[in-house]
């Protein structure tokens, strides 16, 4: 039987400095657990006069942002990041911003503008009644 070396004092201290730090890197990826959840069915977003022609509005209680081209067709996708599942929280005119990560999306196509995300943004389906936006996931 063979003897293992023990591991030095400085070996020991230096796992245990950094065991945090790694923890707080894996909790980072992993998103916010409060509001990161995709749409399960149809949610009530506001006035349809909200999303302004050829601009976009992020509905941030609801991870949606919604889009009305110049010739007033609406589009609506899912505002979870795809890298890590963080809630994206911010519209920069028609470019979702990620701050976990900093990954960009077109908020017109879904399309990725900046990694590190390589998947695009899920679209749902968006609906007006009685001038309210109703989006949904797509069936």
């Amino acid at each position: 039987m063979s003897a293992r070396p023990a591991a030095s004092r400085r070996t020991v201290l230096r796992g245990v400095a950094l065991t945090p730090v790694a923890a707080l890197g894996l909790t980072a990826c992993q998103g916010d657990e409060d509001g990161a959840a995709p749409l399960s069915g149809p949610v009530e977003l506001g006035p349809q006069s909200e999303v302004p022609e050829g601009g976009a509005k992020l509905y941030r209680d609801h991870n949606v942002v919604v889009t009305r081209s110049g010739d007033g067709t609406l589009k609506a996708y899912g505002s979870i990041c795809t890298h890590a599942g963080c809630p994206v929280d911010r519209l920069d005119g028609t470019r979702l911003i990620c701050p976990c990560h900093g990954s960009e999306f077109d908020a017109t196509t879904g399309k990725v503008l900046r990694e590190p995300a390589v998947a695009p943004l899920k679209q749902l389906t968006v609906e007006v009644k009685n001038g309210t936006l109703v989006a949904a996931p797509q069936v």
